[in-house]
């Protein structure tokens, strides 16, 4: 990956944190070699090898931090040259240049979007792919005997696929288009999890876990009389494995897990927690919403027996995600919800249901947004999961190191293993002030709880301060940031 020169060393900023050489590894994920990724970037990028430094290549890109009047080539990183490096083989520019929000301007300033934690912002190949669906494709899918619903179809159907290649899904039928994360999590709890459960039975989470990966479980507990047991976090953020250890015992059913924390962006080693928990016969659910635009995710070689993951946290479109699910266990799920679409045959005395994953997506599915799903993957395949995982660890570590030259900054989740969040407080200043001040400034980031109130509560907090961190973003844009919170801070 070549960075340009803004970057310091690795060893030079130790401690933020991120993924080894081995776990970055294209291998290590059954990723596509660099022929198949040349092939598949194609329609996105044309040819990297020549065009990508053509003197005919000029897109439109605002200014990242010019004021009014202010030569565009003084930006805040004075000294450090107007290139912006590259992720993978793709100049940075190209890539910014393919989202048409970044050219928004709030406040009278450029738009920097740090609240990628909450919601992604969309490539314009995906926006693409949901007009095209709409002029060319729309109708209902499965049932139509007519050329428009075979499109549908297809488009449905390839998107499926998409996503279990994508994730290292054994196939398309290991994979259930849901809203988002959320309905994945309360759909494995309600079909799959409730019925296993009798009074007194436990269920394991953790401290780090975002309300959606909360609540559904307390329903069934209170439903069932099961209980809830977490695991314990160090003072840094990170998972006490010793502790979670001990938290199975005869009466453990299920363990559910977020992969990466969205309040403080901690790693989980989970990996290792799924298979303590099969030791054990424990099955378990891995919250992927933080993960899956981040790092090369393969459930098959995390062996998760679920997986949940939402378009939108992966510059796909709002209302569409996937659950993923080991076939035997999505042959013993109950149906979630009943309608048409899930069943093969009903009469008035009984109902035949479809086979997985038709059995769990009652009515008419969310057709144009898989589809539009499908074209965010292939975007980000095409650039390549483990170039934008080495990018954004060498982003996010530059941006640890200078944050913490703003005077009474205290960063909340230290761990080793991070991605993508910083979450801070500042002396002196409510978190919605802090927010507020850096919306003035252009500046998008997230100020509240991030529905993770257990956690922050740990820390003796109510809320913090979180820019969140994409392939998209630039040392400028940390510049700006940091240069709005010296400010604050003097």
């Amino acid at each position: 990956m070549t960075t340009g020169s803004w970057f310091p060393s690795s060893d030079a900023l130790s401690g933020a944190g991120g993924l080894s050489n081995a776990q970055l590894s294209p291998r290590a994920y059954g990723l596509p070699d660099e022929r198949e990724l040349a092939a598949l970037a194609a329609p996105y990028f044309g040819d990297w090898g020549t065009q990508a430094d053509s003197p005919a290549y000029a897109p439109s890109v605002v200014p990242l931090d010019a004021a009014p009047g202010r030569p565009q080539d003084q930006r805040a990183g004075e000294g450090r040259g107007a290139a912006l490096p590259r992720v993978g083989g793709v100049p940075l520019e190209r890539i910014r240049a393919d989202f048409p929000i970044l050219s928004e301007r709030v406040e009278g300033k450029p738009l920097i979007w740090l609240d990628n934690a909450a919601t992604t912002q969309r490539p314009r190949q995906v926006v693409d792919r949901l007009t095209y669906f709409y002029e060319h494709e729309n109708s209902n899918v499965h049932r139509g005997a007519h050329v428009l619903a075979a499109r549908a179809t297809d488009a449905y159907e390839a998107a499926r696929e998409t996503v279990a290649r994508f994730i290292g899904a054994p196939g398309p039928e290991n994979i259930v288009f849901v809203r988002g994360t959320t309905e994945g999590i309360n759909l494995a709890a309600q079909s799959y999890v409730k019925p296993l459960l009798a009074p007194g039975d436990e269920i394991i989470l953790t401290l780090l876990e975002h309300h959606a990966n909360i609540v559904p479980w307390q329903l069934i507990a209170q439903e069932t009389g099961a209980v809830l047991r977490v695991a314990p976090v160090d003072e840094t953020g990170q998972i006490l494995f010793s502790e979670y250890a001990k938290l199975f015992n005869s009466r453990t059913r299920f363990v559910s897990l977020a992969h990466v924390s969205n309040a403080l962006g901690t790693v989980l080693p989970v990996g290792e927690m799924t298979a303590l928990a099969h030791s054990r016969g424990v099955p378990v659910l891995v919250d992927g919403a933080q993960s899956v635009s981040h790092m090369p995710v393969n459930v098959t070689a995390l062996d998760a027996d679920f997986f949940v993951f939402s378009g939108h946290k992966v510059f796909g479109p709002t209302g569409i995600g996937a659950l993923y699910g080991k076939t035997e266990l999505l042959e013993a799920a109950k149906p979630y919800q009943g309608g048409g679409n899930m069943i093969s045959d009903v009469t008035f005395e009984r109902t035949v249901y479809n086979k997985p994953p038709q059995k769990f997506e009652a009515g008419t599915g969310n057709i144009a947004d898989a589809a539009g799903l499908g074209a965010a993957l292939d975007y980000v395949t095409a650039i390549g999961m483990e170039n934008i995982a080495a990018y954004e660890h060498e982003l996010l570590t530059y941006a640890t190191a200078e944050l913490a030259r703003v005077p009474g900054l205290r960063p909340i989740g230290t761990a080793a293993q991070k991605a993508s969040v910083l979450s801070f407080v500042l002396d002196g200043y409510g978190v919605a002030d802090v927010g507020q001040a850096l919306s003035r400034a252009g500046i998008a980031v997230r100020a509240g709880h991030h529905c993770a109130q257990p956690i922050l509560r740990h820390f003796g907090l109510e809320g913090t301060v979180r820019p969140s961190l994409a392939f998209y973003n630039t040392p400028e844009e940390v510049d700006a940031l940091v240069k709005t919170l010296l400010a604050l801070a003097h």
